[in-house]
């Protein structure tokens, strides 16, 4: 997907390199011990699954988002989920967090996926976009954590746990 100043790649295709999206993913997303998970899972796709992209600005990195398996929350009977959503600070508000949903959701959609889901403790800002609060799961700290569906219109029949 590409605007005139922005475009989202696959971060396995990222002209940076793997090693930089992975190191990226990880600044956001991971713990000062597991930049190996990062670089694995993005070096390793599946079938479908997972799924990491980032955000550009020319070269420059300036958010990403995921669709994976299970997000680390309790509701394992969902999938896919839409993860690591992120956009740095100095191009918030314009936009570009929908630019990413919107990806997320086409490529889910092309996969053959009729609904995608997200954990969050944001209140108010998926809505926006379309996503429906469905119901509350667990982290893995027992912590709870709300959960999104949005359903995507026209996609494809894929083996759905929520039909």
């Amino acid at each position: 997907m590409a605007t005139t100043e922005y475009c989202i790649t696959d971060a396995q295709a990222y002209p940076g390199g793997l090693e930089q999206a992975a190191r990226y993913f990880h600044g956001k997303w991971g713990r000062p011990d597991n930049l190996a998970f990062y670089r694995d899972a993005i070096s390793h796709y599946g079938e479908q699954l997972p799924r990491f992209f980032l955000l550009l600005e020319k070269v420059r990195i300036v958010g990403c988002g995921a669709l994976i398996a299970n997000d680390f929350v309790s509701r394992h009977d969902l999938w896919p989920w839409y993860a690591c959503h992120y956009i740095e600070p100095d191009y918030r508000g314009r936009g570009l967090g929908n630019l990413l949903l919107d990806y997320a959701v086409n490529l889910a959609g092309e996969l053959g996926f009729t609904k995608v889901y997200l954990s969050t403790n944001h209140d108010g800002y998926y809505e926006h976009y379309g996503w429906k609060r469905i119901e509350d799961g667990f982290e893995p700290s027992g912590a709870p954590t709300r959960i999104y569906r949005y359903m995507i219109s026209g996609a494809a029949s894929h083996p759905d746990p929520q039909s």
